[in-house]
C-alpha cells in the first residue's frame, strides 16, 4: 500500500471543507462522518489527511475516465441519450461488500488494491473539458468512487466545465453535509443518490447511517438540484415488501416527481452469497414504487426483461415519452418545453431544448479514455 499512499499523498492540495481546531486537529466537512483528524492521521475515507494542522485532499488526477450514456449513471430525466464524461478518483467513506467499483472505491483499504497505482493519471480541468469535446459529452459526472470526499477537485473541474457550457452531476451515496452541498451548489445540476436500504443496522454494516442518507436526499432536493435515487435490490438484504414500501413512501413524501430506480444485484466483490436479482423482483419493487405514489419508477440492469419500467411514460395519460432498451434511447417524444405531446402534462426533469437533436440508438457508446 505504501507506493499507492505515497503517490496519492503527492497528488493533494490543502482542502477547503474543514476547520482547524486549537490542538492541531482538523474537522472535515466533506461527508456526514465529519471526521476529527489529528496530526498525521487520515479520515475514514483514507484519502483526506492532517499534515501540520492542515487538511490535505485529493487533487489533479483521475483513476477512471470514460464517456458513457447518461442512462448508465443512472439518470433517466437528465438529457436522455446524452454522452456523460465520467471521472473518478480513489477512496470512499463507505465499505460496501458488494461494490462494483471496488478497485477505485476501496483502493486504500483492500490489500490487493496496490494495483490501483496503475489506474492513476494526472489531469487538469482543461484536459477534462477537451476530453468532453472529443467524446461529444454534454455532461461531466463525478462517480466510480464517492465524489463527496473529492469535492475540491470536482469543483475545479466543474468550474471549467460550466465555463464551457457543460452540465455537471454527482453519483453519490448521499452521505453529505450542509457545508459540502453549499460548496457544490453553484456548479452542480444533478445529484444521483444510492439509497441502499431502509434498515439502519444494515447501513452501519456498509459504513454509513440511514438517517444521514435520508437527510442528504432531502437536502439536495431542497437546494433545487435535480435528484434521482437508486436502490440496488439485493435478495435477503433489502428486498422485502415492507422495506421497499418504506423507501418509496419516504421519496414520495419529499416529491412524487423524484425518479426511483430499482436495479439488479449480481454477485461481486465480497458479497457472493445472495442470489442475483431476477426480473420478477425488480418488477415487484417497481410496482410498489408506483403504488406508493411515485410518478416515475424504473427497473434497471435487466434489459428487455422488465417491460414498461425501462421507459419514461406520462404520469397523466401513460403515453410513452422515452423508449429505452438498457442504456440506449430508441425514441424520444418530450417537447422542447418539457411536456407530453399528447396531453400537455409537464414532465419533471432536465430535457433537451431541441428534441430533434437527441442522440438515438447509442451510436458511439461507450468511449474508454484509458
Amino acid at each position: 500500500m505504501s507506493a499507492l499512499a505515497d503517490l496519492l499523498d503527492r497528488l493533494t492540495v490543502e482542502g477547503e471543507l474543514y476547520e482547524k481546531l486549537p490542538d492541531g486537529a482538523v474537522r472535515c466537512f466533506a461527508c456526514g462522518h465529519r471526521c476529527l483528524i489529528r496530526e498525521g492521521k487520515r479520515g475514514i475515507c483514507q484519502v483526506r489527511f492532517n499534515r501540520g494542522g492542515k487538511l490535505f485532499v485529493p487533487h489533479s488526477y483521475v483513476a477512471a475516465l470514460q464517456s458513457d450514456p447518461i442512462e448508465k449513471k443512472p439518470f433517466s430525466h437528465v438529457m436522455p441519450g446524452a454522452n456523460a464524461l465520467t471521472f473518478g478518483m480513489l477512496g470512499c467513506d463507505y465499505h460496501c461488500s458488494y461494490c462494483q467499483n471496488f478497485l477505485t472505491s476501496q483502493a486504500m483499504r483492500d490489500p490487493a488494491s496496490d494495483a490501483s497505482v496503475n489506474l492513476i493519471r494526472e489531469m487538469t480541468p482543461r484536459m477534462m473539458v477537451e476530453y468532453a469535446r472529443r467524446t461529444k459529452a454534454s455532461v461531466v459526472v463525478s462517480s466510480y468512487n464517492e465524489p463527496l470526499i473529492t469535492s475540491e477537485w470536482a469543483v475545479e473541474i466543474f468550474k471549467e466545465a460550466k465555463a464551457n457550457g457543460l452540465m455537471c452531476a454527482y453519483v453519490s451515496n448521499g452521505n453529505n453535509t450542509p457545508e459540502v452541498m453549499e460548496y457544490l451548489r453553484p456548479y452542480l445540476d444533478a445529484y444521483k443518490v444510492d439509497l441502499k436500504c431502509m434498515d439502519d443496522k444494515n447501513y452501519r454494516k456498509l459504513g454509513g447511517t440511514l438517517q444521514h442518507t435520508l437527510d442528504g436526499i432531502k437536502r439536495a432536493h431542497e437546494m433545487g438540484l435535480w435528484v434521482e435515487v437508486v436502490t440496488l435490490t439485493i435478495p435477503g438484504f433489502n428486498d422485502s415488501n415492507e422495506e421497499l414500501w418504506e423507501a418509496a413512501r419516504f421519496l414520495a413524501g419529499i416529491s412524487a416527481d423524484i425518479p426511483w430506480h430499482v436495479t439488479a444485484f449480481h454477485k461481486d466483490y465480497k458479497m457472493t452469497e445472495p442470489d442475483n436479482t431476477d426480473a420478477k423482483t425488480l418488477i415487484r419493487a417497481a410496482e410498489i414504487g408506483r403504488e406508493a405514489g411515485l410518478r416515475y419508477v424504473y427497473a434497471g440492469n435487466l434489459p428487455g426483461m422488465v417491460g414498461e419500467y425501462e421507459d419514461t411514460r406520462c404520469p397523466n395519460c401513460n403515453h410513452r415519452l422515452v423508449k429505452r432498451r438498457g442504456y440506449i434511447v430508441q425514441e424520444y417524444h418530450i417537447t422542447a418545453d418539457g411536456k407530453c405531446p399528447k396531453c400537455g402534462e409537464k414532465i419533471a426533469g432536465v430535457w433537451h431544448k431541441d428534441p430533434a437533436a437527441v442522440r438515438l440508438n447509442g451510436i458511439g457508446y461507450p468511449v474508454s479514455l484509458y
